[in-house]
């Protein structure tokens, strides 16, 4: 079968979780192409992978303000010659839109963008269309299967879809699509939540994945302490916290250092930060990494730590958790299904920066049990977040449930 896979901005370094189910996809002999709504800024794709992905995927916006005449004809062609499927996306469009004229303008961009899609669907000869995220892409999403009749599906993670549910209707997104994947129990149940009862079933789980070799790794014995974090540098992230925890970690560690890999548009006052809180020299930004580097900066660290405000489930902690890292986390949404406390790591509460400088302080102190939680994390990630298990179970999902829909 052949998959069109559809997001807001592919590829892109915080969304490596998209590359990598595509390849093991692929890897199954599951004919994947790739369409974004949006190019991405040209440091997402540095490694030949990400950017053999930019060089073959199709870019909705960008075609249609290069080739508008294209662009028209399709349009022209869906009206015309397939005006029943046309005028009731029209009105699929109009019922899932917010009020208020902005809005209208908005979901009218949403359809012209659909068009787009809708063509490079059947171009491609398309049998299923997936989107990741539920938001204006799904809508897009949504609106292309309804002109073509090609059934979709979409992938959720959070916690942004659990913001707004209502303003981009997850509810009839749900309703409409073949099925849905759920990364996470939380995220089921959100998903759950927001939707009819009746439409419960269509509601599966399959974790994001990691390559458990990549990141695999003999952690060298001794008084390691390097703190990590990976993740935008914006306040759900909760980087300032980790930040205003590490005075009194220094206090009692005077060789730690923290590490903060990441970009986003915290990252300037966080320097500030760190430098008001005389901890400047001890804590490195090193901005966007690739994956191979990720990978790299895992080896050298020696404690993970994620003090999120909100999350889905991040793959971070899968990587670090695969890299045998003990991992200091946020009692929030799906985390706690990697971060088992006193298995794999430390739940914390979050906002609590005092609870978070004890935790991180007692691990740089036990060096015995940073093996022991890192060794738990290495077994879980492998066991329960494998990228070939879970490209399985993708797989199999695209097999049993994507029927073209018998549409007038």
């Amino acid at each position: 079968m052949k998959i069109a896979y559809l997001t807001g901005e592919y590829p892109k370094i915080s969304h490596t979780f998209i590359l990598r189910e595509i390849e093991a996809l692929r890897a199954l002999e599951i004919d994947v192409v790739t369409a974004s709504i949006r190019k991405p800024d040209p440091l997402h794709y540095r490694a030949e992978l990400e950017n053999r992905e930019f060089q073959n995927t199709f870019y909705v916006l960008n075609s249609i303000s290069s080739r508008p005449h294209l662009f028209f004809l399709a349009l022209v062609k869906f009206a015309i010659f397939n005006s029943k499927k046309f005028f009731r996306t029209c009105a699929l469009a109009n019922s899932t839109r917010v009020p208020g004229i902005g809005n209208f303008l908005w979901q009218l961009f949403y359809f012209l963008e659909a068009i787009a899609v809708a063509e490079f669907v059947e171009n491609e000869q398309c049998d299923h269309i997936h989107n990741h995220f539920g938001d204006s892409s799904c809508t897009v999403a949504m609106l292309a299967s309804s002109l073509t009749g090609k059934p979709y599906s979409f992938t959720v993670h959070g916690p942004d879809d659990f913001f707004r549910p209502y303003e981009i209707s997850l509810k009839t997104k749900i309703e409409k699509a073949a099925f849905v994947v759920a990364i996470s129990n939380f995220c089921r149940s959100q998903l759950m939540l927001f939707s009819d009862p009746v439409h419960w079933e269509k509601i599966q789980i399959v974790r994001c994945g990691v390559e458990v070799e990549r990141y695999k790794t003999t952690r060298p014995e001794g008084e390691g302490k390097n703190i990590l974090f990976i993740g935008r540098l914006d306040g759900v992230k909760g980087a300032r916290i980790l930040i205003d925890a590490f005075p009194p970690v220094l206090d009692q560690h005077p060789t730690a250092k923290l590490i903060m890999v990441g970009d986003g548009p915290e990252r300037e006052a966080l320097e500030i930060l760190a430098k008001d809180l005389n901890v400047g020299e001890a804590v490195e930004f090193k901005g966007f990494l690739t994956q191979d580097e990720v990978a790299e900066t895992l080896v050298t660290a020696d404690l993970f730590v994620l003090p999120s405000f909100a999350e889905g489930l991040p793959g971070v902690l899968m990587e670090a958790g695969a890299a045998s890292l003990p991992l200091v986390s946020t009692q929030i949404a799906g985390i706690p299904e990697i971060v088992v406390e006193g298995e794999t790591g430390v739940l914390v509460p979050a906002s609590d920066v005092e609870v978070l400088t004890v935790e991180i302080s007692k691990l740089l102190s036990q060096p015995e049990l940073r093996a022991s939680l890192g060794q738990g994390a290495q077994q879980l990630v492998a066991r329960d977040f494998d990228i070939q298990r879970t490209g399985r179970e993708l797989s199999a999902l695209f097999k049993q449930r994507s029927v073209t829909r018998k549409t007038p």
